[in-house]
């Protein structure tokens, strides 16, 4: 939610589809879109993703949505591993 990827529920008649929340950190989420329009370009498993959401009929938005979300808690992740890493190494 801090990064403003996570998915937001919206109805219009009998469609149910995800939008990208407008919340957040606006820089957070400035990055992480960066980081996955990077993706797309250069990396494989990215554009294997994107090719993947777009076969089973999302659009190329609510692709990157997707992908902006699964970006975000990798570096989520990392940043826990990050904090965590200190405290592990002055309890030896």
């Amino acid at each position: 939610m801090w990064a403003g990827t996570a998915p937001i529920p919206v109805w219009s008649a009998n469609n149910e589809r995800l939008r990208l929340n407008r919340g957040g950190n606006r820089k957070t989420n400035a990055a992480l879109h960066r980081i996955a329009i990077t993706q797309i370009r250069v990396h494989p498993d990215a554009q294997a993703f994107i090719a993947r959401r777009l076969a089973t009929g999302s659009t190329r938005r609510e692709a990157l949505r997707a992908l902006k979300h699964k970006l975000a808690n990798v570096v989520y992740r990392n940043l826990q591993a990050d904090t965590q890493q200190p405290a592990l190494a002055e309890a030896a």
